[in-house]
């Protein structure tokens, strides 16, 4: 019989642990397969990995890694793939947004054949204008800069067959975005759309400082283009700034001298901001290059229990 793994991060979820495996393990009774389930415990501060080793014991499905500290939603992803040892893997989040009842349509693409089926979210109508806004501008400027394209609303929620697990397993890539990875390494692969659940209980982790950084980390992931972007800007103002000199000469020698500082300071502004921003650009690439360098590990596992299959 075929293992199918689950592996769901949670991040003080101590109170949507058990119901979302109860949810978990009714959708899997009901289906042809052999199956685990490993929680990646992401550092968590309430009664998390508690639960997760009471629930452990109570169930021989049922494994668990535990972070040193809190290393992020990727790389809690990341670990769980590496230690899933199943025929396919499936990712989804531990605040039951992803609907387990979606498994069983997930399967069956997989076993037509699809090496990746990936969920899209549609709109939610009770999410406010501005995430609604930002994340359609965060999709847009996505595909027009990276080397990918991705539908508006693409989610974690995914199922990958072994190989293409055994390839990420492989990856030591820092500064991880599985949705644009997992587009980017290609094989067949299968969208389903699902309408997103309402939290079960607690706050999303994700606040406006952890998407902004997300979505640079989507972009410069994938693509060099914001840095011949601003390589184009710097040759243009410095193009349009050479126009400017024969206007200057012009005014001083036939009595039309520039004066004003207000317009000066504004230039000066003006450029100064930009020349940071590309600087920060830059930066941004340099400093994906320090970190990979360093060839530090992603994770740290600080405990972990895995029952073996017999």
């Amino acid at each position: 019989m075929k293992l199918v793994s689950i592996v769901i991060p949670v991040y003080n979820e101590s109170i949507n642990i058990p119901v979302v495996l109860k949810a978990v393990q009714n959708v899997m009774s009901a289906v042809p397969y052999d199956y685990e389930i490993t929680f990646v415990d992401d550092g968590s501060k309430d009664n998390t990995l508690q639960t997760l080793k009471k629930l452990s014991a109570e169930n021989a499905f049922v494994n668990f890694l535990s972070f040193s500290r809190n290393f992020g939603h990727q790389y809690a992803l990341k670990a769980g793939i590496d230690h899933a040892k199943g025929d396919c893997v499936i990712s989804m989040d531990g605040d039951m947004q992803h609907p387990p009842e979606l498994i069983p349509e997930m399967l069956k693409a997989w076993e037509d054949g699809f090496d990746v089926v990936y969920t899209v979210r549609k709109e939610d109508k009770n999410l406010s204008y501005f995430k609604r806004k930002s994340s359609n501008i965060f999709y847009t400027l996505l595909n027009r800069l990276a080397d990918i394209e991705m539908e508006q609303g693409t989610a974690d929620f995914r199922l990958l067959n072994k190989n293409v697990a055994a390839i990420i397993r492989g990856l030591s890539e820092y500064d991880l975005f599985f949705r644009g990875l997992v587009k980017w390494m290609g094989f067949s692969q299968m969208a389903i759309e699902y309408d997103p659940s309402e939290r079960l209980s607690g706050n999303s982790k994700y606040t406006l400082k952890k998407m902004m950084r997300f979505a640079m980390q989507g972009i410069t992931s994938f693509s060099t283009r914001p840095l011949y972007a601003a390589a184009y800007l710097g040759f243009i103002i410095s193009l349009l700034s050479v126009l400017y000199i024969p206007y200057a000469l012009w005014s001083h020698y036939f009595g039309h001298t520039i004066s004003g500082w207000t317009s000066i300071i504004v230039t000066i502004a003006f450029f100064g901001g930009l020349q940071l921003t590309i600087l920060g650009i830059i930066g941004l690439y340099l400093g994906k290059l320090f970190m990979q360098s360093k060839q530090r590990p992603l994770y740290i596992v600080k405990e972990k229990h895995h029952h073996e299959k017999p």
